[in-house]
């Protein structure tokens, strides 16, 4: 999509009805933002109409055209829902609705304004799809003219880009914006590398087009033998691809050769096949480098076959075999179900058809505001996904590293609580087995069989740990669950030991996890809540606290007891909170206790092998966290720190030792 492409260049596409409120709404948008500038100093009323026209490009309708055109129309009480539905139609407005409210979105917490600002966006797109889109053609007008902004906004919004809009992008199917989104974010992240790799690019250039000229010709030559028609094109990688690359393979860009490759389209499915045996008899095919995209859609209808094959002078070459229509899709997604229809708005993409507004569906029953919906949102909806099958045929998308738990759920909420064994392939597999593409899985199941606190630390999606947390809160086994933090009743103790304190007991959940908020052993450590008796109790998310901050609780209206750290900023904005205050504080044994830093290798149970360490020795891992430290080069480690509980000093001073041999641990330091 080229920048200097006009809203004109495409009205003819639209019907003569169509193009009077195209005009109408660009005329309307003039007004409303007459006077006004952007950041560059341009007139505020370009950045809309650039929006438009990039809609106009991907083919979408009259609405979303409109939409663009109006989409700060209510900023400022400027113009009514009703007058825009009025002027331009209910449905128009209705989209200029949700783009407003999701705008309008505020909160004194930047990364909570973010997951809320992306929720309310996601649920929106669930509605219509056509807001999702009309926001991407937004977030890529801002992206180009990004230059005016200060350097701190604009590493923002561009690692906001990478982390969301270019993967939603993507899961739409939609992949040159997808690559720009990335590679406009590349050069705000990490300016040395995006120059070092345009350099090499265009150094390379005159030597990969002859390159590319040869293969294309030995490859018509081979298809006109057999009578198949082909259109092959170059198709050079974009930056971002090639920075992954660099990192993935911990290369320097001059050590790179594979960075561009070819499409070939074709008439039909067969002659793509036909033609990926041409390419494997004219060069040696790599072995794992083949994917069958055609036989095996992508969840966003994406269809290809890929190969890498080693072409002349042992150089690789990447190849992309497709029809043409399947190339439509490919480039423009779900858009391209609006495009060749004349901008017509009467035909609607049937949205229940996408993979990704079901999921959406499926988790606004489950999931609740807050920041860590944002993290569940990267986790798993915009990463990777696999594709596993029922022994039935039946297809299921699950995000990846996904276990049989979570595919269990994903047939059904009643098999995954009674999920007894799992086989993949036939053969037996633990039901915390990491799942992988293709693979056919049948669980087997029991009335007695139910879901255990385990059953959380091992899956993976959404609505499995939903299901989980519910059926262990409502049968009982605990009282709350929040993140990685279970609060549990003491077991074998029941009784009340006053009339107005219930004691609640915090349990490790989920040590491997890094965003581990309190980690508490349940015989070491607990919480003793004043007027708390039968209530849920959970652990802010805004301010995470843990063993020895200073602590306060609140009764929020059905969910119980929030507790949050005593210097929380947010206490001030919560309503009738004097009110509601209860007292919490912790309840700590008086043992010897010393806290440490520790730095480690990447591991799923560094926790583990410590509480194993010291648990030899009388001593106790009281709480623990741990972060992902990112590294220029190879998998990033784990940071963080934790504090441990010991009956005598001379236990410790061996824990200590002990501690330094664990394999995991690079290096661990006692800080007091």
């Amino acid at each position: 999509m080229r920048n200097e492409e006009k809203l004109d260049d495409y009205l003819v596409n639209f019907s003569p009805s169509d193009v009077g409120r195209i005009v109408a709404a660009r005329n309307r948008a003039r007004v409303l933002h007459q006077g006004q500038l952007r950041a560059s100093g341009e007139d505020a009323v370009m950045h809309p109409e650039r929006v438009s026209a990039i809609l106009a490009g991907m083919g979408m309708d009259a609405d979303a055209i409109i939409t663009a055109l109006l989409h700060h129309a209510f900023e400022g009480g400027k113009s009514s829902k009703a007058e825009i539905a009025g002027e331009f139609g209910e449905r128009a407005a209705e989209l200029v609705d949700e783009l407003h409210k999701i705008a309008a979105l505020k909160a004194k917490n930047k990364t909570l304004q973010a997951a809320e600002t992306i929720r309310k966006m996601l649920f929106a797109m669930a509605r219509d799809v056509r807001v999702i889109i009309v926001k991407l053609a937004d977030k890529l007008d801002n992206m180009r003219t990004i230059k005016w902004l200060p350097e701190l906004d604009r590493k923002r919004i561009a690692t906001e880009c990478i982390d969301v809009f270019a993967p939603l992008a993507d899961r739409l199917g939609i992949s040159w914006l997808k690559d720009e989104l990335e590679d406009l974010s590349l050069k705000e992240i990490n300016r040395e590398a995006f120059d070092q790799i345009k350099a090499l690019v265009s150094e390379k250039k005159a030597e990969r087009e002859e390159f590319l000229q040869r293969v294309s010709a030995d490859l018509e030559s081979g298809a006109s033998e057999e009578g198949i028609k082909l259109a092959v094109s170059a198709r050079a990688k974009h930056f971002y691809s090639i920075y992954l690359k660099m990192r993935k393979r911990s290369k320097s860009s001059d050590e790179l050769y594979d960075l561009s490759g070819i499409r070939v389209l074709c008439d039909t499915p067969t002659d793509c096949y036909a033609v990926l045996g041409i390419a494997h008899r004219l060069w040696k095919p790599l072995d794992g480098r083949f994917k069958d995209y055609i036989a095996m859609p992508k969840p966003n209808g994406y269809q290809s076959l890929h190969t890498t094959v080693l072409a002349y002078e042992g150089r690789f070459l990447e190849i992309q075999i497709r029809t043409a229509d399947m190339h439509k899709v490919a480039e423009f997604g779900v858009a391209s179900h609006w495009l060749y229809k004349k901008g017509s708005s009467n035909e609607i993409v049937r949205t229940q058809d996408l993979s990704l507004i079901n999921k959406l569906k499926d988790w606004s029953a489950m999931l609740e505001s807050g920041a860590e919906f944002l993290e569940d949102i990267k986790r798993e909806l915009l990463k990777d996904s696999i594709i596993v099958f029922t022994p039935a045929g039946d297809a299921i998308e699950l995000t990846a590293g996904a276990c049989a738990i979570d595919f269990a759920y994903a047939i059904h909420s009643d098999v995954g609580s009674h999920c007894l064994a799992a086989k993949a392939d036939g053969s037996i597999i633990s039901l915390s087995s990491e799942l992988k593409n293709a693979q056919v899985v049948e669980i087997v199941t029991g009335a007695n069989a139910h879901p255990n606190v385990n059953w959380l630390q091992a899956a993976k999606t959404s609505k499995a740990k939903s299901r989980i947390r519910q059926w262990l809160v409502t049968e009982g086994h605990v009282l709350a669950i929040d993140n990685n933090v279970v609060a549990k009743k003491h077991e074998g103790d029941q009784r009340k030991t006053h009339a107005a304190e219930e004691k609640i007991t915090v349990a490790s959940l989920d040590f491997h996890a890094v965003h581990e908020e309190s980690v508490l052993d349940s015989t070491k450590a607990g919480l003793s809540i004043a007027g708390g008796e039968g209530l849920l109790v959970r652990f802010a998310a805004c301010c995470k606290p843990s063993v020895g901050d200073r602590i306060v609780g609140y009764v929020s209206r059905g969910r119980g007891i929030i507790v949050h750290q005593e210097k929380c900023t947010n206490l001030a904005s919560i309503s009738e909170f004097v009110q509601r205050r209860v007292d919490v504080s912790w309840e700590i044994s008086p043992d010897l206790r010393r806290r440490y830093e520790v730095h480690a290798r990447r591991t799923h149970d560094l926790f583990s092998e410590i509480d194993n360490a010291v648990k030899k020795h009388g001593g106790q891992l009281l709480e623990g966290k741990l972060e992902e430290v990112a590294r220029s080069t190879g998998p990033g480690g784990l940071a963080g720190s934790f504090t441990l509980s010991y009956a005598t000093a001379a236990s410790a001073r061996i824990v200590e030792r002990n501690l330094r041999h664990i394999p995991s641990i690079i290096k661990v330091r006692r800080v007091d």
